[in-house]
């Protein structure tokens, strides 16, 4: 669960079923540092008691979200739990709407591209076609990464009402990832400024060392920022203003034939 999520669940709220909160949790414990857990790993990270940490890992287990190994007794998600993700992408009709564009622009740039949506202050790979020169192997759909340093991130910011992108700015982790971050606030307002000007967003290594990543915003009928298509190349195989040559008018032109698609994002 996100750091928007967790601040967003009101603990009052008399509809909300606890258990399911927790079924969730326990789920959402397993990630790539994680990939399996014993069942004392279980009530740590999630802040269960063992008695509670047996019935959701069973029940999981049960409905097949969690397999759980004979031997060493410990869990790990199942085949099932990534069938959620597969709905998503199945019942989301801009994923759907995009898919054709992105095809497309992966095969006459022979770069990877990526659809990102936006989640609170960060953005979410939703589609990802890989380049045969592959960058950051360890980004699949559902990665989730800030969107202040991130050229998908800041291409959506940059279309959103100013004060409303200036809040988000303020409640996301500025830090430096990279020493190419630009990581204060009034930087970045001057960075959105231009990518709004300019129609796309650009970013330089700033969150992984090497990546050159061009990016346009996706809008829906009230122009409000929905989604973001990126190109990310090498910095070992173009310079940051050929990339931006090279890509700008082709993420502009996908964003917006996206855009005038569909009508019902």
């Amino acid at each position: 669960m996100s750091s928007d999520d967790t601040r967003n669940l009101d603990d009052t709220d008399p509809l909300m079923v606890r258990s399911v909160e927790k079924a969730f949790r326990v789920l959402e414990a397993f990630d790539g540092a994680n990939r399996s857990l014993s069942l004392a790993q279980i009530c740590v990270n999630v802040g269960l008691d063992k008695s509670a940490a047996q019935r959701f890992t069973h029940t999981l287990n049960k409905l097949g979200y969690l397999q759980k190994d004979p031997v060493t007794k410990r869990f790990e998600l199942s085949l099932r739990s990534l069938e959620m993700a597969r709905h998503f992408i199945t019942a989301n009709p801009l994923v759907n709407q995009a898919m054709p564009y992105l095809l497309h622009l992966s095969r006459e740039t022979e770069e990877t591209v990526n659809l990102t949506l936006p989640h609170g202050t960060d953005i979410v790979f939703a589609a990802r076609f890989m380049s045969r020169h592959m960058l950051n192997t360890d980004v699949v759909i559902g990665t989730r990464l800030p969107a202040f340093c991130t050229a998908p991130g800041r291409a959506i910011l940059s279309r959103l009402p100013a004060d409303e992108a200036v809040t988000l700015l303020e409640r996301s982790p500025l830090q430096a990832f990279t020493p190419q971050t630009v990581h204060t606030v009034d930087a970045l307002v001057a960075r959105l400024h231009a990518a709004r000007d300019a129609g796309y967003a650009t970013t330089w290594g700033e969150f992984f060392p090497g990546d050159l990543s061009v990016a346009a915003a996706i809008l829906d009928q009230a122009a409000r920022p929905v989604a973001a298509v990126n190109i990310g190349v090498s910095s070992a195989r173009y310079t940051p203003e050929k990339a931006e040559e090279l890509f700008a008018p082709l993420v502009v032109a996908a964003a917006r034939s996206i855009s005038q698609a569909s009508s019902t994002f």
